[in-house]
């Protein structure tokens, strides 16, 4: 059972990009030039018109009882709701009405329609578990103010589902068991040693707990939930070494685990419970991102962050040989979940032109078939643009891998504008996949440059921590060396090159606007933190059990507040010259709306052109496709006026 760390990783204040094909690596080179084309262009209505989908959580039941349908998550009414969707094909049934803020599938009961959906209140991450009965009527299994609280698993009998909730203490995570027919609950896991429930066994008896000793450094422990007593601690080591728990086999005897003990990546190892011994189980050049088997055990599914992308595969363990699938486009297979029976998968297909559709196939024959259909038909897929990886280099040798869309007729005599887009954390990743924000950019001829800068993940542990305390100094130039890089390309216009980015990328683009004045031409600042000794007073409490990782990283407010307030964009907004666009949720919980209210006016008093849009019933991103809309034009209209010439 798999809980992914689904409730919280301090180190990553944004998502990451869909997970998608990507083509081979461009090390360092340009692009093939690309003809003048008439090409088709689309509203940012027409590209946020398009339906996203989501499956049930991993380690849940994704197939109803009767085998007639799985369990989704779709923004079709515009707001993310829970539906039924038939197997045999036809329209999505809407289980959950939510018109404000996200109901996203969770599981099926194992033995009737019931279902569980999480909700927060409006963007402010203060998730709950709801049960829908079969009459359509909701229940709130975890209410309270100021609890947050999300689904861990299944007992294999299907008696008991277990939650984790900041209940009783809002800065830990106890573990809930629940009756699944009475939805009477007993703690069966006090959380008073600062760790963060990372996963359980089929069998409900066993739990790790990751504990984080620095942003670098972690252990697992192993508690009996059946039985009295402290954690036992199942990773001692020397050293600085990152573990996760990514599940337990299927007959609850052993942990599967990720280490980058070894090496620069995270390998997967298999730690027996009873012996304590270790079996190397996957090990590449790019990190483990999970693995987990099916239910029975036949079959394993894997994933690598490779280069900006994940390789996914299917095996049969009991012909050590990957399962072919028949009847797919191209594109990468994500999300994978099991029937109970194993006789048939769900699963996703996306790539950089197409949104993640749902699929399902046969295990027997290996045929599958489409459920859905994401894209928008009023947009031509061949009129939307692939991505390249590329690499550019940067201070002290150091080479920056960035995921490039070029627009269709961009050349020499034509040159494009440009974006360097900011990914968020610190320690995320811009990865492949399809981005309707960016693909809607591209398709009015923006070239975008999403960047991995120094810091970010994917790129092994020493490119991780390189920006450990030195945040906004060598992680920022590397940006400001994404917008040199793209005015060396011929057909970039380099008098028209922006910066952009969410969360810790909106603090980027902010930060080069203020330290950097001279590098680009305007700046796109979503949600992005401006202050960060408010910032890192005003955490969340339910981040309690990451807060070590997160000041290790950043550096503790207590004792560095001095260089904190030194690279916060706020306190150097006078030395901002160009315009800036800023956005904001009013429910914001991470980067408080008050650090964008003063950011505006102090940006304002400088003379400087500011647009401010501010969403009141988001948080810490967009939920709604009214607001993405109503934000995806705000950016383009602001870039057409400050940066095209």
């Amino acid at each position: 059972m798999r809980n992914s760390a689904r409730l919280v990783s301090a180190l990553a204040l944004i998502a990451a990009a869909p997970i998608l094909v990507t083509t081979p690596n461009a090390w360092a080179q340009t692009p093939a030039p690309v003809q003048q084309t008439t090409n088709p262009t689309y509203t940012a209505a027409q590209f946020f018109d398009t339906t996203s989908y989501g499956l049930a959580y991993a380690g849940a039941k994704a197939f109803s009882s009767d085998g007639k349908s799985v369990l989704i998550s779709s923004d079709k009414t515009g707001v993310f709701n829970t539906y039924a969707l038939p197997l045999a094909g036809g329209e999505p049934v809407q289980l959950t009405q939510s018109t404000t803020s996200a109901a996203s599938a969770v599981s099926y009961f194992p033995n009737d329609a019931r279902v569980l959906f999480s909700q927060d209140g409006g963007g402010d991450e203060l998730n709950h578990l709801f049960v829908r009965a079969v009459d359509g009527a909701v229940t709130d299994l975890t209410p309270g103010d100021k609890t947050k609280a999300d689904f861990l698993g299944w007992s294999k009998d299907g008696k008991t589902f277990f939650v984790v909730s900041n209940g009783r203490d809002a800065s830990a995570f106890d573990v809930i068991a629940y009756d699944a027919a009475t939805y009477d609950h007993r703690m069966v896991f006090e959380n008073k040693g600062g760790f963060s429930p990372a996963a359980l066994s089929p069998d409900g008896r066993w739990l790790v707990l990751d504990k984080s000793l620095t942003s670098a450094n972690n252990d697992l422990y192993l508690a009996d939930l059946t039985t009295p007593g402290e954690p036992r601690l199942l990773t001692p080591h020397d050293g600085d070494v990152a573990y996760t728990a990514y599940d337990f086999t299927p007959d609850s005897k052993a942990v599967l685990i990720g280490t980058d003990q070894n090496g620069e990546f995270q390998a997967a190892i298999r730690h027996d419970l009873s012996t304590g011994a270790t079996t190397p189980l996957i090990q590449a050049d790019w990190d483990v991102s999970f693995v987990f088997y099916s239910p029975s055990g036949r079959y394993r599914v894997s994933g690598l962050n490779a280069d900006a992308k994940t390789e996914l595969t299917l095996l049969d363990a009991t012909t050590n040989r990957p399962v072919a699938l028949t009847g797919l486009p191209d594109g990468d297979i994500g999300n994978v979940r099991f029937s109970d029976n194993e006789t048939r998968i769900a699963f996703t297909v996306s790539s950089d032109t197409s949104p993640a559709d749902i699929f399902v196939a046969d295990l027997a024959t290996g045929r599958a078939t489409r459920l859905t259909h994401a894209l928008n038909p009023a947009i031509e897929e061949n009129a939307l643009v692939e991505a390249t990886i590329v690499r550019y280099p940067a201070e002290g040798g150091v080479m920056i891998p960035a995921v490039l869309y070029r627009p269709k007729g961009a050349s020499t005599a034509h040159p494009a504008p440009a974006i360097v887009l900011v990914h968020g954390g610190p320690g995320g990743q811009t990865r492949r996949g399809y981005s309707a924000m960016i693909q809607h950019l591209v398709n009015h001829g923006y070239a975008v440059l999403g960047a991995n800068n120094r810091g970010s993940s994917g790129y092994g542990k020493t490119f991780f921590h390189m920006d450990d305390k030195r945040h906004g100094e060598a992680d920022l130039r590397d940006i400001v060396a994404g917008g040199e890089w793209l005015r060396q390309q011929d057909w970039v216009a380099d008098d028209q090159v922006a910066v952009m980015g969410g969360s810790y990328g909106g603090y980027m683009t902010a930060a080069a606007l203020a330290f950097h004045p001279d590098a680009f031409a305007a700046g796109v600042d979503i949600f992005g933190v401006t202050n960060w000794v408010r910032t890192l007073q005003s955490i969340p409490a339910w981040w309690g059990a990451q807060r070590i990782a997160l000041y290790d990283e950043m550096g503790d407010p207590a004792t560095d507040a001095e260089r904190h307030r030194r690279i916060s964009p706020l306190f150097h907004a006078d030395g901002i010259n160009k315009p800036l666009l800023v956005v904001q949720g009013e429910n914001d919980p991470r980067v408080l709306k008050v650090e964008s209210d003063e950011l505006v006016a102090a940006v304002r008093a400088n003379g400087v052109p500011v647009e401010y849009v501010v969403f009141p019933n988001e948080g810490h991103g967009f939920t709604r496709r009214d607001n993405r809309i109503t934000a995806q034009d705000a950016y383009l209209t602001f870039l057409d006026k400050y940066v095209r010439r």
